[in-house]
């Protein structure tokens, strides 16, 4: 099919194998196949769909396959790789310059809204990867990768806090996100992206790191007995706050 336009579920690819024989890994390439597959494996089952069966609906051959996917079991996660990629370039990028909670908790967000673009492929990966045993230990472990960067960009970031700490936060950072993904993947209407922001609020201000939750300056009360006059409760109260500025 070298040099031919392949059609297939409605996308025409012109000239695509030459590049990808190449042994370049055009993110449109890789995003088409990983469709073809998905499609396939929904529509046929896992199992009974092979690799043959996936490069011909994606107009590759067998070689071109293997040179971006080990696997069909790689094929259903390869966006989560670019993903993970991209996820952890962003947290290289915040830097430390702002609030390092406040940045996991919008790296988070940058997953959802990747997964919430694409919700029909998403929905039905999904539903594969129920299907298969290995599938869903695969699934399990890929979620723990992003867990494993957000530790990773906050140990050095929070150099103070104590590493359970850290790591908690990232755990259930990572555990309201994936609860809201697999609701809205499924078409839940109430997760959407204003409610994990407002589960990821909620968990820092669990962990008192919310700019709500910081602790407020002391407020001075006085007590006098009956009968103290406005003078003396004025002059009291502005000696009191003269000791606590200084």
């Amino acid at each position: 099919m070298r040099g031919q336009g392949v059609r297939g579920q409605g996308v025409i690819l012109t000239g695509m194998t030459e590049r990808s024989e190449s042994g370049g890994a055009d993110p449109d390439f890789r995003v088409h196949v990983v469709t073809q597959a998905i499609r396939l494996f929904a529509e046929n089952g896992y199992e009974s769909t092979t690799v043959d069966q996936i490069a011909a609906a994606a107009g590759v051959s067998r070689r071109t396959f293997f040179r971006q996917f080990r696997s069909k079991e790689d094929v259903i996660f390869a966006d989560h790789e670019s993903l993970l990629q991209h996820v952890g370039e962003f947290l290289a990028r915040s830097g430390q310059a702002r609030d390092p909670w406040a940045i996991v908790c919008e790296a988070a967000g940058v997953v959802f809204a990747r997964f919430r673009e694409n919700r029909d492929l998403s929905y039905r990966r999904y539903q594969v990867v129920q299907q298969v045993p290995a599938l869903r230990e695969r699934e399990i472990v890929t979620g723990y990768r992003y867990e494993r960067l957000f530790v990773e960009y906050l140990r050095p970031a929070l150099p103070d806090e104590p590493v359970l700490r850290v790591v908690g936060f990232a755990a259930a950072v990572t555990a309201c996100h994936n609860y809201l993904l697999r609701g809205m993947i499924k078409g839940d209407p109430d997760t959407t992206a204003e409610a994990l922001d407002a589960a990821l609020l909620d968990v820092r201000r669990t962990y008192g790191v919310a700019p709500d939750s910081r602790v407020e300056d002391e407020v001075v009360v006085l007590r006098y007995p009956s009968g103290t006059t406005i003078d003396d409760i004025t002059g009291a109260l502005r000696a009191r706050l003269t000791e606590e500025e200084a």
